[in-house]
C-alpha cells in the first residue's frame, strides 16, 4: 500500500491540528507562556522535537509513514502495556538524590510518563540520537551505529535482568560506579548545596526564613493561598509512612505562586511551600512544588479504558508512575488536588543536574554515553511491573521484552535504526516548517 506523503502545506496543518488539541486550551488561557514556549522550541530541531511529544505519538498512532496501527514489532499483549517513560529523549536524563540520600543518576521527568508499548520508549530515544547526531554534523553511519549501541546496552541489560541478574550485577549510576559524562554530572551534583539553592530563592527576616520578592515569586491573595494550603494537606496524605518520620519537617513557612517554567509547563499555574525541613537549622529549609499534572501525549492513543481508570488525575498518574518507573524515587514526592485539576507535588532538589550535551563531541564518548542511557532504559523498564506494587502491569516486563525480542534478535536495532533516521529527517523538516508558522503569525491564538 503506497504513503500519501504530505507536502509542507498540508503538513503544516496537521501540526497545527496536532497543537489544538494538545496545547489548545492551555494557550488560550496564556498565550504570552505559550510565545515564550515556541521561541525556545524555534531554537533549533531538537528543542522543537522536545516540545512535540503530541506530534510524535500522532505520528505514531496514525496510518502514514510512522505509523504503528497494528501494533508493529516487538510488541505483544504484554509488551503494549508496560510502564513507559513518555518522553524518552537524550536530554531527559540527570541526577537526582534518592531516598537513600544517595546521588543517582537516571531518567529524570515524568510529566508523559503512562503505560504503552515500550518500543515507543526506545523510538522516541533513538530519533532524538538521530537529531544530535546530525546537530553535532555526525555522518549517517556514526548515527546508525550509535542507534545500534543504544539497541545492543538496552537489549543486554535486559535479557540480564530477565534471567536474573543480582543487583551488584546491575548497579544504578552512583558516583561509585559510573563513568564518563554521567560521572560528571553526580560531581556536578555533589558540589551542589541546599544552601545555595535557598540563597537563590528566599532570605532571613525576623530569624526565619521567606521566600524573596524578586527571583519570580508572585505573592498570593489570602483567598488563594488557603487553597494551596489545604491542598498541601492533602499532599500529606499521599506521602509514604517513612517521609512523615519527623512530622515538624512539614511546617510551612511560606507560599508563592510561580509562572510555569520549561518548555512543557506553558500556561499551567505552579506554587512553592517553604517547608521547615528535617531539623531546626535554617539551612535544611526544603522548597517543594506544586503544579498542575498534564494529560500525556500517549494517552490520546493508547484506549484501554483498564488504564485510563486507574488514575484518580493527572497528578496521581504521575506520581504513581514515577513510584514504578524509578527505584527509590523523591522522598517529598506525592499529589493533591487543586481547584479540581491534579496536582504533582515534589522537592525543588538543589542536587538535580541534568546531562549536558554541549560538551560531548567525541564519538567514542558519544557512544559510551548512550550505551549506558540505553542501560538506564532497560533497567527503567525492568522496575515497573510485578514486584512494583502497582496492580496495572501484573507481570514481569523484563521476561516479557526479553521473550518478545529474543523472537527476532537479528531484526530488533534495525527498526530502531530505520525509525531514528526517517523521524530525525521528519523532525528536522517539521522544525522548519513550524518556524515559518510562527514567524509568520500562522498560530491561532497567539
Amino acid at each position: 500500500m503506497s504513503v500519501h506523503r504530505l507536502n509542507d502545506e498540508e503538513r503544516g496543518e496537521e501540526i497545527l491540528a496536532v497543537f489544538d488539541t494538545a496545547f489548545g486550551r492551555l494557550l488560550a488561557a496564556d498565550p504570552a507562556a505559550f510565545r515564550v514556549k515556541f521561541r525556545k522550541m524555534a531554537a533549533s530541531a531538537f528543542a522543537f522535537y522536545r516540545g512535540t511529544a503530541c506530534l510524535f505519538y500522532h505520528d505514531l498512532a496514525a496510518n502514514h509513514e510512522f505509523g504503528s496501527k497494528r501494533g508493529g514489532p516487538f510488541l505483544d499483549d504484554r509488551t503494549s502495556r508496560v510502564w513507559i517513560h513518555g518522553d524518552l529523549h537524550a536530554e531527559n536524563f540527570g541526577t537526582y538524590m534518592d531516598s537513600n540520600g544517595r546521588l543517582v543518576f537516571n531518567v529524570n521527568d515524568f510529566d508523559e510518563a503512562y503505560v504503552g508499548p515500550f518500543t515507543w520508549d526506545l523510538k522516541r530515544f533513538s530519533a532524538s540520537i538521530a537529531l544530535i547526531g546530525y546537530a553535532k554534523a555526525l555522518s549517517d553511519e556514526q548515527i546508525t551505529e550509535l542507534v545500534e549501541t543504544y539497541a545492543l546496552a538496552y537489549r543486554e541489560r535486559i535479557h540480564a535482568l530477565a534471567t536474573g541478574a543480582k543487583s551488584d550485577e546491575v548497579p544504578p549510576f552512583t558516583l561509585d560506579t559510573a563513568e564518563g559524562p554521567l560521572l560528571g554530572a553526580l560531581r556536578t551534583a555533589r558540589s551542589l548545596t541546599r544552601f545555595e539553592l535557598l540563597e537563590s530563592m528566599t532570605e532571613i527576616r525576623e530569624y526565619e526564613r521567606r521566600f524573596a520578592p524578586d527571583g519570580g515569586a508572585i505573592e498570593l491573595d489570602a483567598a488563594t493561598r488557603y487553597k494551596v494550603l489545604a491542598a498541601f494537606d492533602g499532599y500529606l496524605e499521599t506521602l509514604p509512612d517513612a517521609s512523615l518520620a519527623r512530622p515538624d519537617s512539614y511546617r510551612v513557612k511560606d507560599v508563592v505562586g510561580r509562572r510555569g517554567i520549561g518548555i512543557g509547563s506553558a500556561g499551567l499555574p505552579s506554587y512553592n511551600i517553604l517547608l521547615e525541613g528535617h531539623s531546626d537549622a535554617l539551612e535544611n529549609d526544603v522548597v517543594i512544588y506544586i503544579k498542575q499534572a498534564q494529560t500525556p501525549a500517549v494517552s490520546r492513543h493508547v484506549t484501554d479504558p483498564a488504564i485510563a481508570g486507574y488514575f484518580q488525575h493527572e497528578g496521581h498518574r504521575t506520581v504513581i508512575s514515577q513510584r514504578a518507573l524509578q527505584a527509590h524515587a523523591d522522598p517529598w514526592l506525592g499529589w493533591t488536588e487543586l481547584d479540581g485539576a491534579g496536582q504533582l507535588v515534589a522537592e525543588v532538589s538543589p542536587y538535580a543536574v541534568d546531562l549536558d550535551w554541549s560538551d560531548i563531541d567525541d564519538p567514542e564518548e558519544i557512544a559510551q554515553v548512550v550505551a549506558d542511557l540505553g542501560r538506564a532504559t532497560a533497567a527503567m523498564h525492568a522496575a515497573a511491573d510485578d514486584q512494583s506494587g502497582e496492580s496495572l502491569v501484573p507481570f514481569s516486563t523484563e521476561r516479557a521484552i526479553d521473550a518478545a525480542i529474543a523472537a527476532d534478535e537479528e531484526g530488533f536495532a534495525p527498526v530502531l535504526v530505520d525509525f531514528a533516521h526517517a523521524y530525525g529527517a521528519r523532525a528536522r523538516a517539521d522544525h522548519q516548517i513550524f518556524v515559518d508558522l510562527f514567524r509568520n503569525d500562522r498560530i491561532p491564538g497567539l
